[in-house]
C-alpha cells in the first residue's frame, strides 16, 4: 500500500490517494527507476474538480509518493483453544497504549505503525471463546527484519 500524489501537471489536484500494489514488473521502463500503472479511476482521483479527462489524457504523469510503516506477521503454534480474536502490538516507547492490530488473512495479523515509534515490541492476544490473553514481552526486537521468524516462549495452555 502506497500513498501517492501527482505534481508537476496543472491538472493536478496535489491530494494524495492510496495505491495498492498487485504486482511488480522487473526492470526499468523508459529508464524510470519506478512506475505505476494506474487506471483511468486512479487518474480521476489525482485530478482536479473537472479535470480527470485532462490528466487522463496526459499518458505520463510525476508520481510522488511513500510507503506507510506497517507490520505484518503471522502467529503460529497456538495452544489452547487456538482461536485468536485480537493481536495487539506495544512499542517499547508507548507506555500502555496497545497498537489493535488488523487481520489481514488466516494466521496473519497487520498494523500501520505510527511515526515515532520504536522497539522491541511486545505482542498481546487474546483467544476469542475463552478470552484468555497471553503477552510475548519484547518479542520482536527493535531491529526487526522482513522474512526472519522470532519465537516467544509463552503459549495457551
Amino acid at each position: 500500500m502506497l500513498q501517492g500524489k501527482c505534481y508537476k501537471n496543472p491538472a493536478c489536484s496535489g491530494y494524495p490517494i492510496r495505491i495498492t500494489i498487485t504486482n511488480e514488473c522487473p526492470g526499468a521502463r523508459n529508464n524510470d527507476a519506478v512506475h505505476f500503472d494506474l487506471s483511468g479511476k486512479a487518474f480521476g482521483y489525482l485530478a482536479k474538480p473537472g479535470e480527470a479527462d485532462t490528466l487522463r489524457n496526459t499518458g505520463r504523469i510525476n508520481i510522488e509518493y511513500q510507503s506507510p510503516k506497517c507490520l505484518a506477521f503471522a502467529v503460529e503454534y497456538v495452544g489452547g483453544d487456538g482461536d485468536i480474536g485480537l493481536v495487539e502490538l506495544l512499542p517499547s516507547n508507548a507506555r500502555d497504549r496497545w497498537l489493535v492490530m488488523q487481520q489481514s488473512w488466516g494466521a496473519t495479523w497487520k498494523a500501520d505503525i505510527p511515526i515515532g515509534t520504536k522497539g522491541p515490541y511486545s505482542v498481546r492476544i487474546t483467544t476469542l471463546q475463552s478470552q484468555k490473553t497471553i503477552v510475548a514481552r519484547s518479542v520482536i526486537p527493535a531491529d526487526w527484519a522482513p522474512g526472519k521468524c522470532y519465537g516467544s516462549r509463552v503459549n495457551f495452555k
